[in-house]
């Protein structure tokens, strides 16, 4: 009887904080489980593989690439195409690939702006000369280029065709065993869907009361310390859970916090940030246009509590440029 052939494995870390990476490593002992099954290709991270090794691969050579981060520069792009050809799975793992994330975030500027912060106008910040970082950088030693940072930050599936959506920031061990799994055992759901999460809300697997309480005000989160056993957000603080995937086991109001959302919406909702902002204006309380002004006025920075997660992959998408 011919021996299986171990699974050809690839994982790849784009503009993320790496968080995902330190979630394989979390399957722990089970990770020796993968590793019977799956001779892993490439995982820069972790291995000493180069870009040419990749290259030097037939097209469609790996069975899966786990690919997780945001596309921020023109790397991150080139590598999200050269791994799509190489790959015959092709996976957008966790929330920056999936959504955007937190990179995402910088949507809501241009590049320009943002090296000027970084690089000019930090207080930290000793650079008397104003140098910022310029893509090509002639030295005496020949020419340096570094990639280039784009005006706006991509998904994995807004610059090439992605097969499954891992969501979670990052994704949680035993969801990410399920869809390996899953994969070993070539029970993968139709391409397109979203993996290692469920067909629920993050209020579905909340264990907390919910008594359809209105509010008069909405809390951060150092100026009130809320019960344990109720609804964070019929306490007037903005959780995510009514607009958030599950999957997850609600881990963070599991611990006094409000869930932030980082699973992606849920089912049959296009707008992450839009679904939320209905949650939240459904328990106020107010009599008024001005009262509920005032009311949601407590939150502060909307766009970063409402589209912390998913602002590329949202409707809006990014802020207008105009002409810059």
């Amino acid at each position: 009887m011919a021996k299986k052939s171990k699974l050809k494995l690839g994982l790849y870390w784009a503009a993320s904080c790496g968080g995902c990476e330190i979630a394989v490593v979390e399957l722990r002992e089970k990770i020796l489980l993968l590793d019977e099954a799956a001779d892993i290709l490439f995982w820069p991270v972790a291995m000493d593989f180069k870009v040419k090794d990749v290259e030097a691969m037939p097209d469609g050579h790996m069975d899966v690439c786990l690919f997780n981060g945001a596309i921020r520069t023109s790397e991150n792009e080139e590598m999200a195409h050269l791994l799509r050809r190489k790959s015959k799975v092709l996976v957008a793992f966790g929330s920056c690939a999936y959504e955007g994330c937190i990179p995402g975030l910088a949507n809501l500027f241009d590049k320009d702006s943002i090296l000027r912060r970084v690089y000019l106008e930090v207080p930290t910040v000793d650079n008397p000369r104003g140098v910022l970082p310029q893509p090509i950088t002639h030295l005496p030693e020949g020419e340096v280029e570094i990639p280039r940072l784009y005006n706006t930050v991509k998904t994995l599936g807004q610059v090439t065709d992605v097969d499954y959506f891992v969501p979670g920031c990052p994704p949680q061990p035993h969801q990410i065993w399920a869809v390996v799994e899953a994969i070993l055992g070539g029970n993968l759901p139709p391409k397109g869907s979203v993996v290692g999460a469920n067909e629920k809300t993050v209020c579905d697997e909340c264990k907390r009361l919910r008594e359809e309480k209105r509010i008069k005000k909405y809390y951060r989160y150092h100026e009130i310390i809320p019960d344990a056993e109720h609804c964070l957000l019929e306490q007037g603080i903005v959780c995510a859970g009514p607009a958030t995937r599950g999957g997850c086991g609600a881990l963070c109001p599991q611990v006094n916090q409000p869930c932030r959302g980082c699973y992606g919406p849920p089912p049959n909702v296009m707008d992450q940030g839009a679904a939320l902002l209905s949650a939240v204006a459904s328990v106020v309380d107010a009599n008024s246009e001005e009262e509920a002004a005032r009311i949601v006025g407590d939150i502060l920075d909307p766009a970063g509590t409402f589209y912390r997660f998913g602002l590329p992959a949202s409707t809006l998408h990014r802020a207008r440029l105009g002409n810059r």
